[in-house]
């Protein structure tokens, strides 16, 4: 492997924390979008594909604590978005199900979600778009296994 020189690192350091500022921007600007923060947004993705969610598997799959989750539910809950049902396996427990407010919602952010990264690659030609994929998902998976050396 090559040396890493002190210029390659600044550039990877200084590149990472602009498209990490993008990101940012993006939510804010899709929180105010939707009328939603962001943990709320988030959340209520996770129903796309899912008819019911408990929220211990919400917990789970935002990587936050399950009392988090618990202010997340009864955010979404007041907007209409999300509704508890009783869990007819668990007396003591709860299933989410997204309301038919929240489908239409779902459908309003996964559009924009589209038409932005769509936005994105239409910019580059089809080659860029393969290479920057690539690229991409061996970043993550070097990000991955970097975060691996912090546990």
């Amino acid at each position: 492997m090559s040396k890493i020189t002190t210029q390659q690192l600044r550039e990877f350091q200084d590149l990472i924390e602009k498209v990490f500022q993008c990101c940012q921007d993006r939510i804010q600007y899709q929180s105010k979008k939707f009328n939603l923060p962001d943990a709320e947004l988030r959340c209520i993705m996770l129903f796309g594909e899912e008819r019911y969610l408990t929220p211990k598997g919400i917990a789970q799959k935002m990587k936050v604590v399950k009392s988090r989750v618990s202010k997340i539910i009864l955010g979404l809950e007041k907007k209409d978005l999300i509704r508890r049902l009783k869990d007819p396996e668990d007396s003591r427990g709860y299933l989410l199900t997204i309301t038919p407010s929240g489908k239409q919602k779902v459908k309003e952010i996964q559009k924009f979600y589209d038409e932005v990264h769509y936005e994105v690659l239409a910019q580059m030609t089809s080659g860029q778009r393969n290479v920057l994929l690539n690229n991409l998902n061996l970043l993550k998976s070097c990000m991955e296994a970097g975060r691996e050396l912090m546990n």
